[in-house]
């Protein structure tokens, strides 16, 4: 299962679906076709939601995000 890290301090964040990666994949953009890393606000989970991502994934984005207005995170399998 996908796992979602905050990417300045390596800190695991939780799991995540298949699908929720193909919503980051098709919704972000990617620097080039290896980019797993995304600045995530909350206007980008409010996109991301609109686009299909699941609750958990956007509860987990949200806490993630906390009080400082955006993080960078990255996936991997």
């Amino acid at each position: 299962m996908p796992r979602l890290f905050n990417k300045q301090t390596n800190a695991l964040l939780g799991s995540i679906s298949e699908s929720d990666v193909e919503c980051l994949v098709d919704v972000l953009e990617e620097e080039d076709s290896k980019d797993a890393d995304y600045y995530i606000d909350d206007a980008t989970v409010e996109i991301l939601e609109v686009n299909g991502a699941s609750p958990e994934l956007a509860d987990l984005l949200r806490k993630a995000i906390g009080t400082s207005g955006g993080v960078e995170v990255r996936w991997e399998s």
